[in-house]
């Protein structure tokens, strides 16, 4: 880095981080009143006084935090900071409880993080026996955990180039880091709750019940996955609720925008996005895949292949993390198929996890365009573009070194299995399943996983849902030292 660069960079201002977490504090207390009204309406009131209490820590220094002055303008590095900080405290503060519900602290940390983190991984043998308002508590996190993440990729993510272009986002908005995510947060906003609302509407009339209908369309819409049985989507008997349940997660794996955009616009444009596209075309291709090595190689029945392989390709695709069959039986090409979806991921701008679609594209047209290279004369110069629109040296970057932080991350867990002795290919799934936030398991997450192995997934689940750099730029030193603006 050179010096001037190093002089135009900016530390962060703890009054600007105080006053905003600040702000959140308050954002979390006040959701954490759902489950604190389940609580009640079920009568487990030593859970209710325990929400009780967490919201009246959170909003006692909420409160506190946000009357500080600081600056309304928020640095990237600021912002990145705030939300690792929140990804932090609010699995701390809402394990409290989730042990009223007989969870140790380290088993109701790990389903935390992963409700928060919209993963669905669980370490519990079963969670048929635990009460109504535990179930609800995990799913609704999810569902504002999924929320948070979408409100933070479209302040941090949104940069001049094709992403920013196919959102439609103006220099204004680029601009203004607070403002511009306000103004697109009220549209996600509407979204968000229209999709959850039309889940539940949809379930109800497939013969769900109301509960069902609840915490399967929160997990859904965030593709999160955890539900209130222990063979999640397999325990209904009925092909129409997981469809529908798993259609909703594929349909929340889009960029949300897009739905926005389809509504002021004509809805046919909509397939004109890349994303979309290639994301249908990714699912096609990975549900025909799984479908057939479970006819071939699990000997399953043409229709019971048919039907199970596009429900679980789609849903490790989404990242959603239901399943409607027992993974860890399945063949060793049914879980490398799972494995590469997984990886994948949904769209940015979306729920979902894993490496995004977009910057699987942008790597396979670099690797294009380097071919094309070969063949041209040496003062050839191409035009790096992706479908229609020009490529920004950043974005290609960034693509490039998230693909290198994603499989460092998930080599580092995986070795840390292999050295304990668990099967390579049934751990490797699960530790992509976890930096993916996907919440599909192989059966190596469980109950008698050890503790060194629930931590290594637990900070793979924060570094995926965060996308790692946020946690990179907590790390760094000139975050916390050096130069800061000085604005009122």
């Amino acid at each position: 880095m050179g010096k001037q660069s190093i002089e135009l960079s900016y530390a962060i201002r703890l009054r600007v981080i105080g006053k905003y977490f600040g702000q959140l504090s308050l954002v979390v207390a006040f959701l954490t009143l759902a489950p604190l009204a389940v609580a009640l309406f079920t009568a487990e009131f030593a859970i209710a006084l325990r929400y009780g209490v967490v919201i009246a820590v959170l909003s006692g220094s909420g409160i506190f935090l946000a009357r500080i002055r600081a600056a309304r303008r928020v640095q990237a590095n600021e912002a990145m900071v705030l939300a690792a900080t929140t990804f932090l405290v609010i699995p701390l503060v809402m394990s409290y409880p989730m042990m009223g519900s007989g969870l140790s602290f380290g088993d109701a940390l790990f389903e935390a993080i992963s409700a928060v983190t919209t993963t669905g991984l669980s370490t519990l043998a079963t969670v048929e026996d635990k009460p109504l308002v535990f179930h609800f508590a995990r799913s609704w996190m999810q569902w504002y955990g999924g929320l948070g993440i979408l409100i933070l990729s479209l302040a941090l993510l949104l940069r001049p180039g094709i992403t920013a272009k196919s959102l439609a986002v103006t220099e204004d908005i680029r601009d203004d880091l607070v403002g511009g995510t306000k103004v697109y947060a009220r549209n996600i906003l509407v979204i968000y709750v229209a999709l959850t609302c039309l889940g539940i509407f949809i379930l109800l009339l497939a013969g769900s019940g109301f509960f069902n209908a609840v915490v399967y369309s929160l997990s859904a819409v965030s593709t999160g996955g955890f539900a209130p049985h222990d063979a999640s989507l397999g325990h209904f008997s009925s092909g129409l609720i997981p469809w529908i349940t798993i259609l909703t997660c594929f349909a929340c794996a889009l960029p949300l925008l897009l739905y926005y955009q389809g509504w002021r616009e004509k809805w046919k444009e909509l397939f004109r996005d890349l994303q979309l596209r290639a994301l249908i075309f990714i699912a096609l291709a990975m549900s025909l895949i799984l479908s057939a090595c479970l006819y071939f190689f699990m000997h399953q029945p043409w229709q019971q292949a048919l039907y199970h392989g596009p429900l679980i390709a789609l849903s490790a695709q989404s990242t959603a993390g239901f399943t409607t069959l027992n993974l860890g039986e399945l063949d060793a090409g049914s879980k490398l198929v799972l494995i590469t979806s997984m990886a994948i991921g949904g769209g940015i701008g979306s729920t979902a996890g894993g490496i995004k679609v977009l910057r699987l594209l942008i790597l396979l047209r670099l690797v294009q365009l380097s071919l094309v290279k070969t063949c041209l004369p040496a003062h050839a110069v191409l035009d790096q573009r992706l479908g229609g629109k020009h490529l920004e040296e950043g974005e290609i970057r960034q693509a490039l070194l998230f693909f290198i932080l994603f499989f460092a991350a998930v080599t580092a867990s995986w070795f840390l299995f292999l050295i304990c002795g668990y099967d390579p290919l049934d751990s490797l799934f699960d530790v992509v399943s976890a930096t993916g936030t996907v919440g599909l398991s192989s059966g190596v997450v469980g109950p008698n996983l050890p503790g060194i192995l629930k931590t290594a997934l637990s900070v793979n689940m924060l570094l995926g849902r965060l996308e790692i750099m946020a946690w990179l730029v907590m790390l760094y030193p000139r975050t916390w030292f050096g130069l800061r603006v000085e604005e009122s």
